[in-house]
């Protein structure tokens, strides 16, 4: 049978007081619980899981997700007993390819931290590079402010037009972008060093542009996908989403890792054999051309891929502009989005702005930090294997917030409300006792702190704040709200880049805590936690909204377990209903039946509408009950609105 919960409204809207439950069958009453009562988010009583008492509630999350590991577990068994390669392919198709954007960011992007040292070390570009006796100062410290603008130009833009033209659109024209901009990595050169470093800045800059459409694109359609469009929701939705998009997020971790042990093997390789320097200019140029050509050709690929294999990726929001009557952009749910979750885009891009005043400045600058762990050394090969270190901790951290993202007892805003405090105060204790760290006896407490902020990094705000800034924005707005917040966070970024340009080591540690302290205020205070909100109810909410019935709807999308402290002080939580939200169901679920038998009645085919419902969806009870209460249900479309109390007319809004 098909797991339809929380259907997306599109039928009668009701008062509440209206009980649509007539005569009921205890059968017929099982099969509504199971359609709308799923067992992953109540229990056998009915009773949604945040509504449980702490104990019982921990009780009943602990025994599903144990079953639900289980389950997973013994699926990947039989997918290895039939074929022992096809968890790894699973995996691939899954996680690596929808991520294989912002993996190719994190090798790229994070390339400049690792290259800059090694055309700035003894007998390779000093000159330029180290001194600027024959390069402008400015254009060297341009090449980390360019790309991270043409980032920002990308995430709005593409955030617009992923929202305008499609989906599908923007991944192609940022893949497309992204391999010109790789290409022109690898063949930037000029006349002079100092117009190499012109060419090699405007280089990152067009790949800065193609990068900053990934994020959007690669989060809005990764959720859709696990979401899938029309009405049915599937746990997979509900227990596995956030994994899903992290997933594929925690990509850009394996492309830091892939480019900086890339880097290590391709110097040995191109010097002799030595990590020692002087480096030629030979070495330094095949190093660093061949570790932009490598993933020039993965780019090529995934421009196939997405134009030939990814045809449907803007199905959810082709149905959402439909059930809206919209083409083209949205601007009357940009308005809404503003008006209703304004304070969520300040949680959202205010979050994001904070983290990456943490994770830009890091990566960076991370040759500057390891220096202080490892001091002394002329050769960038240890600097490059403590940061190869330090990115296989980073990704430790991706991970286990993958694995926890979606558990409801930690999930999503408890994990970045704690990575904010744990970066917060791993930054201000070295902060001020920095002599005594970075001395030789307690070089190693320094050596830890430093890590564990990657892994708190990872395992909390940078995770978190690329999910929640599409999951709590509807569909025709996602990708705006996705790509507004990570244009913002990339403000944080060209803040550190400036800034770290203009303060010493020591006082960067004094500066960079408190903004850990803000992120973890902004969360606390603006941001919702949609951690086992089933995404088909928040879009059913967004329905109710965009048709100016805010209060109309009682469903678990205003719980207050999923609003913000802000909201529930707004008093949004009072709609809440329990009861009265299982009435509407039903009452929508009559909708769309009775739209199928007119469909049927008329031989005009509903396959392919996303509003009416096939008939195999019906179990023979529901049918059943549908058809004896029929006389006993008032029809209504659209925006009719019945007046229970009186029996009248239907009349329009």
């Amino acid at each position: 049978m098909t797991d339809y919960a929380s259907a997306a409204p599109h039928g009668p809207d009701v008062s509440g007081h209206h009980n649509p439950i007539h005569a009921i069958t205890d059968n017929e009453r099982g099969i509504f619980n199971y359609l709308i009562r799923p067992d992953d988010s109540y229990d056998v009583d009915g009773v949604y899981w945040a509504d449980m008492p702490i104990v019982k509630r921990a009780k009943f999350v602990s025994s599903y997700d144990a079953k639900e590991a289980k389950r997973e577990l013994s699926a990947i068994g039989r997918m290895f007993k039939a074929d022992p390669l096809s968890p790894i392919s699973f995996y691939f198709r899954n996680y690596v390819i929808p991520g294989a954007g912002l993996g190719l960011e994190g090798y790229v992007l994070f390339s400049i931290g690792n290259i800059q040292p090694m055309f700035a070390a003894p007998g390779a570009f000093g000159s330029c590079w180290g001194t600027y006796k024959i390069c402008n100062e400015t254009w060297i410290q341009a090449t980390a402010y360019l790309e991270v603008v043409g980032i920002i130009i990308g995430q709005i833009l593409v955030g617009i037009l992923g929202d305008w033209l499609g989906r599908r659109w923007g991944l192609i024209q940022d893949a497309t972008i992204m391999f010109i901009g790789l290409l022109m990595l690898t063949a930037a050169w000029a006349t002079t060093q100092n117009g190499w470093v012109i060419f090699y800045t405007w280089s990152l800059f067009l790949y800065g542009v193609g990068v900053g459409g990934e994020y959007p694109m690669t989060a809005t359609s990764g959720m859709e996908n696990a979401v899938g469009s029309g009405k049915i929701s599937t746990k997979e939705d509900r227990l596995h989403r956030g994994r899903k998009v992290t997933s594929a997020f925690l990509m850009q971790g394996w492309g830091q890792f892939f480019n900086q042990a890339l880097l290590i093997l391709l110097l040995l390789i191109f010097h002799h054999g030595s990590g020692n320097p002087p480096y030629s200019h030979v070495a330094v140029q095949w190093t660093y051309r061949v570790s932009f050509a490598i993933p020039a050709v993965g780019t090529l690929w995934l421009v196939y891929y997405r134009t030939y294999k990814m045809k449907a990726a803007s199905k959810q929001l082709d149905a959402a502009k439909k059930k809206s009557r919209v083409t083209g952009y949205d601007t009357e749910s940009l308005r809404l989005t503003i008006k209703y979750f304004g304070p969520r885009l300040i949680a959202t891009a205010g979050g994001w702005y904070c983290n990456d005043i943490f994770f830009y400045g890091n990566k960076l600058f991370q040759s500057q930090f390891i220096g202080v762990i490892n001091p002394g050394t002329k050769s960038v090969i240890p600097n490059w294997l403590y940061n190869l270190v330090n990115v296989g901790v980073s990704l430790v951290g991706y991970y286990l917030a993958s694995f926890l993202i979606d558990n409801k007892l930690y999930g999503r805003k408890w994990m970045q409300q704690i990575g904010f405090a744990a970066d917060f105060i791993l930054f201000i204790v070295p902060g001020f006792k920095f002599d005594f760290f970075k001395s030789k006896a307690h070089i190693k407490a320094f050596q830890a702190m430093y890590f564990l902020s990657s892994f708190f990094n990872q395992f909390g705000p940078n995770a978190v704040t690329f999910l929640v800034a599409a999951e709590v924005f509807p569909t025709p707005i996602r990708a705006t709200a996705h790509g507004f917040s990570a244009a913002v966070g990339k403000l944080g970024a060209l803040t550190a880049a400036v800034l770290y340009n203009y303060i010493d080591i020591q006082t960067k540690f004094y500066v960079v805590p408190w903004f850990g302290l803000a992120g973890m205020l902004l969360t606390m205070l603006f941001l919702p936690d949609t951690t086992g909100l089933d995404l088909k109810e928040q879009e059913r909410r967004w329905q109710f909204i965009r048709t100016g019935r805010e209060s109309d709807y009682h469903g678990v999308a205003v719980h207050p377990k999923h609003l913000s402290m802000w909201e529930n002080f707004r008093g949004v939580g009072r709609y809440y209903n329990a009861d009265m939200d299982y009435r509407q169901k039903i009452e929508e679920m009559r909708s769309d039946w009775e739209a199928t038998q007119r469909m049927r009645s008329e031989e005009k085919g509903g396959a392919d509408d996303e509003d009416v419902q096939d008939d195999s969806v019906w179990s023979g009870d529901v049918s059943t009950y549908f058809a004896r209460t029929k006389t006993e249900s008032p029809m209504l479309v659209g925006k009719e609105k019945y007046d229970y109390e009186s029996g009248s007319s239907p009349e329009r809004t």
